[in-house]
């Protein structure tokens, strides 16, 4: 069972209608026990990082989720808003994020030739191999709505990069947490390899 956690933030519905599309059993969670009894765990989000720590925080589910990602390592996957409050923080505010990876978010740079926030289709780069992307087209192309980028300390939790006009960090990975800067549930047939794989990993891989 997938659980997609409700903490008042995120596309809900459209994540969830997504792992049906590929076959697996997924729900919105209605409170901490849903988080305890899940196979794995989906962190949507969008809007401002402060407001989505909060609502967090707020949500009673807090505590769960770090025993499940960080004392049971089970799978959990951020997704946009989701992905960025994995890290230590964001310049968007002032709130703590989960710290699950030690990571920031930083805004794209003002350029007059700069759209931000960025929008629309982007490929991903592999910085290195991972098992949510082991389904991914060579031309795979993902749908991203962000203003914010995450910035790794550790290489080693990068796994994938994308292009705006930088280079900028757009799937992480540490062990069994991972996040993704682009929105799966809106990137069609790419989106659905990518949550096909997430339903399918194992932290032993």
């Amino acid at each position: 069972m997938v659980i997609i956690a409700n903490y008042g933030v995120g596309n809900l519905a459209s994540v969830c209608n997504m792992l049906r599309k590929v076959g697996v059993e997924a729900r919105v969670s209605e409170g901490p026990a849903d988080i305890r009894m899940a196979d794995r765990v989906i962190l949507p989000g969008v809007g401002h990082f402060d407001h989505g720590m909060k609502m967090l925080n707020a949500s009673g589910l807090r505590e769960e989720l770090d025993e499940f990602a960080l004392g049971r390592k089970r799978p959990v996957l951020g997704i946009c808003l989701g992905a960025q409050i994995l890290g230590r923080g964001s310049e968007e505010g002032a709130v703590p994020g989960l710290g699950w990876l030690d990571m920031e978010c930083r805004r794209f740079p003002v350029h007059p030739e700069l759209r931000v926030p960025h929008m629309g289709w982007s490929q991903v780069e592999m910085r290195r191999t991972s098992p949510l992307f082991k389904y991914a087209e060579a031309d795979a192309r993902y749908y991203f709505v962000h203003s914010y980028h995450m910035q790794c300390i550790d290489d080693a939790d990068v796994v994938g990069v994308s292009e705006h006009g930088m280079t900028f960090t757009s799937a992480v990975q540490r062990s069994n947490v991972f996040g993704v800067q682009f929105h799966p549930e809106k990137s069609l047939r790419h989106g659905l390899a990518v949550m096909r794989a997430f339903a399918e990993f194992t932290p032993d891989e």
